[in-house]
C-alpha cells in the first residue's frame, strides 16, 4: 500500500490516524486552517457546476440544438442517452481507479479527456464529435460529483462531515436550473459553438481550481482484476442500448420501430451475461446477491419512483409551457425561483440530518412533490410561469430534500457489509437516478401522448358542423383570412385547419393535466409506501426500541 503524492497549496498536510478516510479511494481528511477550508468550499461549488452544467445546457436546449445542427429529433436524442449511460456506469471503473491510481491522476485524466473531446467538437464540429463529448461528459460528471463531496469534506470540521456529504450530493443538482438561466442566443453563436465554449470554460475552471489546491492524498493499492474488464465491457454497452431505447422510444414510438425492440433485447442479454459473470466470482465487482436483497430492492424502488415523479418538472411543466410557445427567456424567473428552492432544500436536508429522520425526509419530499404536481393538474391555455411558481418551488424543494438522505441511507446499509460493497451501492444509486430520470421523461412523455390522442378524439366528437359555436368559430377563422386574397373555399379550409390546431392544443393541455395527476398519484404512493415501511419496522422492533429505519 502506498500513499499518493499531493502538493498542498497552503502549508504542509499533517496526518494522524484519525485522518484516515472511512471509504476506500477517498483522500485523507486532516484538520485545515480556516483559509484552506474556505478555499475547498469554493472549489466544491465550481466542481459541482462543472459536473452537470454542460449536459444540462444541452438537455434544456435539445430541440433548438437539433435545428441548429441540422439533425433530426431522434438523432439529437442520442446525446442525453449517451451521457446517462456513461454517467450511470462510470463508477464501475472510477472507484477502483481512484484506489489503484490515486484521486489526482484519475481526476486529471477525466478532465483532460473531456477537454480534448470539446476541442475536437470546437475545431471540427460534427454529430460524432458531439456524441463523444456527451460520453466524456457523463464519465467526467460522475468523477466531479465525487470530488464535490471530497472537497466539502475537507472544508467541514469533523463533526459536520455527514452534513458535508449530504450537501455535496445535492450541489450538482443545481446544474439544470442554472442552465435555464443562460440566454439561447449566447449558446447558439456560430452554429452552437457558444455552448461548446461555455462547456470548455467551465471544465477549465474546474481543472485550474483542483490544481491550485489539490486534495490530500489517498492510500493506493492494486484492486483491479481481469474479470472487472469483462463486466465493464458487458455493462457499458448494455446501458447504452437501454438508454437509447428509453430516450428514443416516445419519439419514434415504441411499437412503430422494430429496432427499438432488438436493442432492448440485446441490452438485457448483455446485462444478464454480466450478472452471470459477477455471480460466479469470488470477489465480484458488483455484489448482485446483495443488490437483489429485500432491503436494497426496497431502497432502489423508492429511489426510482422518486426520480420518475421528479420528471414532472423537467418534462411536464416545461413541456406545458413550451407547447404554448414560451422560450427559455420567459422561463428564467421560474427557474431562478426553482434554483433558490433547491438551495433551500439542500440546506434543510443537511441541517435536519439524522439517521432516524432519513425515512421521514424521503416521505416529506414525496408528499411535497405530490402536492406540487396536484397543483399543476389544473392548467389551461392561459397558464404561464407565474401560475406555476408555488408548485415548482415545492417540487424543487422536495427533489433536493430527497437525494442526500436517500444516498446516506444506502451508505448506512453498505457500511454494515464492508467497504468492498461501495462500488455496488454507488452503481445502484447512480442507475436509479440516471435511468429513473431518463425513464421518467419516457414514461411521462408516453402518458401525455396517449392522453392527448384520447382527448383529441373526444373533443373532435363534439365538433358537429350544425353546432352554432362550431359554425361561429369556422366563420370567424374564415373572416380573419378575408384579406389574404383567398377564395371562399380556401378560406373555409384554412378556418377548419385553425380549429383543428386549437383542438390539438387543448387536447395537449388536458393531457398534461392527466400527466400531472399521474405524477401526484405516483409520489403519493411512494410516500404511503415509506410510511408503511416506517410503521412496519417500528412494530417489528417492538415499542421498547422505538422508531427509525431498518432493513
Amino acid at each position: 500500500m502506498v500513499l499518493e503524492r499531493a502538493r498542498p497549496a497552503v502549508g504542509p498536510y499533517v496526518f494522524t490516524p484519525a485522518d484516515r478516510p472511512t471509504l476506500p479511494g477517498s483522500p485523507y481528511v486532516p484538520e485545515h486552517p480556516g483559509s484552506r477550508r474556505f478555499a475547498y468550499g469554493l472549489i466544491a461549488i465550481v466542481v459541482a457546476l462543472a459536473a452537470t452544467l454542460g449536459n444540462a445546457l444541452v438537455t434544456v436546449n435539445l430541440s433548438n440544438l437539433a435545428g441548429g445542427l441540422s439533425l433530426y429529433q431522434a438523432e439529437v436524442s442520442w446525446l442525453p442517452a449517451l451521457y446517462v449511460a456513461f454517467n450511470a456506469t462510470a463508477n464501475l471503473t472510477l472507484i477502483k481507479a481512484r484506489i489503484q491510481f490515486g484521486v489526482l491522476r484519475v481526476t486529471y485524466v477525466l478532465l483532460g479527456g473531456y477537454v480534448v473531446m470539446l476541442g475536437w467538437q470546437l475545431l471540427a464540429p460534427s454529430f460524432g464529435a458531439e456524441m463523444a463529448v456527451r460520453a466524456a461528459s457523463g464519465l467526467c460528471a460522475s468523477g466531479l460529483t465525487t470530488l464535490t463531496v471530497y472537497n466539502l469534506l475537507q472544508a467541514a470540521p469533523a463533526k459536520l462531515r455527514p452534513l458535508a456529504l449530504c450537501v455535496g450530493i445535492g450541489l450538482p443538482q443545481l446544474g439544470t436550473p442554472v442552465a435555464r438561466l443562460f440566454p439561447v442566443e449566447l449558446l447558439a453563436l456560430d452554429h452552437w459553438r457558444g455552448l461548446t465554449l461555455i462547456e470548455l470554460a467551465v471544465a477549465g475552471a474546474a481543472f485550474l481550481a483542483l490544481h491550485a489546491l489539490p486534495l490530500p492524498p489517498n492510500e493506493r493499492r492494486k484492486v483491479f482484476e481481469r474479470l472487472d474488464l469483462l463486466t465493464i465491457g458487458l455493462l457499458v454497452p448494455a446501458f447504452v442500448l437501454i438508454c437509447g431505447v428509453l430516450s428514443l422510444g416516445r419519439i419514434l414510438w415504441w411499437t412503430d420501430t422494430p429496432w427499438l425492440g432488438v436493442a432492448l433485447i440485446a441490452g438485457l442479454v448483455l446485462l444478464a451475461l454480466a450478472t452471470l459473470v459477477e455471480r460466479g466470482r469470488a470477489r465480484p465487482l458488483v455484489y448482485v446477491t446483495w443488490l437483489t436483497s429485500r432491503d436494497m430492492l426496497r431502497f432502489a424502488a423508492i429511489a426510482v419512483m422518486m426520480r420518475l415523479a421528479l420528471a414532472e418538472q423537467t418534462y411536464g411543466a416545461v413541456g406545458l409551457l413550451t407547447s404554448g410557445g414560451l422560450t427559455n427567456e420567459q422561463l428564467r424567473g421560474l427557474f431562478a425561483a426553482v434554483l433558490m428552492a433547491m438551495i433551500l432544500g439542500i440546506t434543510v436536508s443537511a441541517v435536519t440530518l439524522a439517521p432516524a429522520r432519513l425515512p421521514f425526509q424521503v416521505m416529506i419530499a414525496a408528499l411535497l412533490i405530490a402536492l406540487g404536481a396536484s397543483l399543476d393538474s389544473h392548467a389551461s391555455n392561459l397558464t404561464r410561469p407565474a401560475q406555476l411558481y408555488i408548485s415548482q418551488v415545492l417540487i424543487a424543494f422536495g427533489a433536493s430534500l430527497f437525494v442526500g438522505p436517500a444516498l446516506l441511507y444506502g451508505f448506512g446499509r453498505m457500511i454494515t457489509k464492508g467497504p468492498d460493497y461501495l462500488v455496488s451501492l454507488i452503481v445502484l444509486f447512480s442507475l436509479t437516478q440516471n435511468l429513473g430520470g431518463l425513464g421518467g421523461s419516457a414514461l411521462l412523455g408516453t402518458v401525455q401522448t396517449l392522453a392527448a390522442r384520447g382527448h383529441a378524439r373526444q373533443l373532435a366528437d363534439h365538433l358537429v358542423a350544425g353546432d352554432p359555436q362550431v359554425a361561429a368559430r369556422l366563420a370567424s377563422g374564415s373572416a380573419a383570412l378575408g384579406g389574404a386574397g383567398l377564395d371562399p373555399a380556401s378560406r373555409a379550409l384554412q378556418g377548419g385547419a385553425q380549429l383543428a390546431q386549437a383542438v390539438s392544443r387543448e387536447a395537449s393541455i388536458l393531457a398534461f393535466n392527466d400527466t400531472f395527476t399521474f405524477v401526484a398519484a405516483l409520489a403519493a404512493l411512494t410516500a404511503a409506501y415509506v410510511a408503511y415501511v416506517i410503521v412496519f419496522n417500528s412494530l417489528a422492533r417492538g415499542p421498547a426500541k422505538g422508531g427509525g429505519v431498518s432493513s
